[in-house]
């Protein structure tokens, strides 16, 4: 059993987590968000030095912004860390494999495990087709997603820049551009509105052909297992930074 502290468990995820996991051998042992109280009888602090309760493993699906309290208080207490939120600035980032020198931190821009399959295959395309095609990614997501692009889409796109044979420019608007599209290019397109729970598409463009690849989220379940699968992942390895790749990898030499 693997007991969690889910930072932001008053939102829509850490609900969700709440829930997921009740179906797993994660067990939700208390929560951090702004306002002491309870969730379905779950401890809930205003803040990190409130609790008492020892864990195995912190979850954060907050806000990036509160990424240094989180981090401090996992190395204080040596606690592995699931960092689920997203928007996270380069700064932000170093951080993160700056703590990982120290405890296990597994940070991803998507926790859906398909998603990360989807960017295993559109590297295979990317490594395949080459220079031969346009490539272009399209996010969609509920109206009230604060980020574009999507960390995900931008997951995607660095999986396809360690694919191509050349340096790739990404390319977030072209209202300002009139001039061909240039053969380097990534486009990556973002669009908000009513209750899209995530979208994601890549599309490859040659001559007389299109490929297209694409995952539907048909709800938050889906990313409350992955990051549930990442506690239990993370809880007894050894410090460093991992992500979904390793998760993935290592579920599979397991399968064998």
């Amino acid at each position: 059993m693997t007991g969690v502290l889910i930072c932001g468990i008053c939102g829509r995820m850490g609900r969700q987590l709440v829930e997921s996991a009740a179906e797993t051998d994660v067990r939700v042992v208390c929560g951090v968000d702004v306002q002491a109280g309870e969730v379905s009888g779950i401890p809930v602090y205003d803040s990190f030095d409130a609790v008492r309760e020892r864990v195995d493993c912190i979850i954060d699906f907050s806000n990036h912004a509160l990424l240094p309290k989180i981090l401090a208080y996992a190395l204080d207490k040596r606690l592995p860390a699931v960092i689920a939120t997203t928007g996270h600035t380069e700064a932000e980032r170093a951080q993160m494999r700056e703590a990982a020198a120290h405890i296990p931190v597994f940070s991803s821009g998507n926790m859906s495990l398909g998603i990360n399959v989807l960017i295993s295959l559109a590297k295979s395309a990317a490594a395949a087709l080459g220079s031969d095609f346009d490539i272009e990614i399209i996010e969609m997501h509920h109206n009230r997603k604060l980020d574009a692009p999507s960390g995900t889409a931008l997951m995607i796109a660095d999986g396809i820049r360690e694919a191509l044979p050349y340096e790739p420019e990404y390319i977030y608007d072209r209202t300002q551009r009139r001039e061909p599209r240039g053969r380097s290019e990534i486009g990556i397109h973002s669009i908000r509105g009513g209750t899209i729970v995530g979208e994601h598409e890549v599309i490859f463009s040659g001559r007389g052909e299109v490929i297209r690849i694409s995952h539907s989220a048909q709800g938050r379940e889906l990313f409350a297992q992955g990051a549930l699968a990442a506690a239990e992942y993370i809880k007894n390895k050894q410090n460093g930074l991992y992500s979904m790749k390793e998760l993935l990898t290592d579920s599979a030499v397991g399968m064998k």
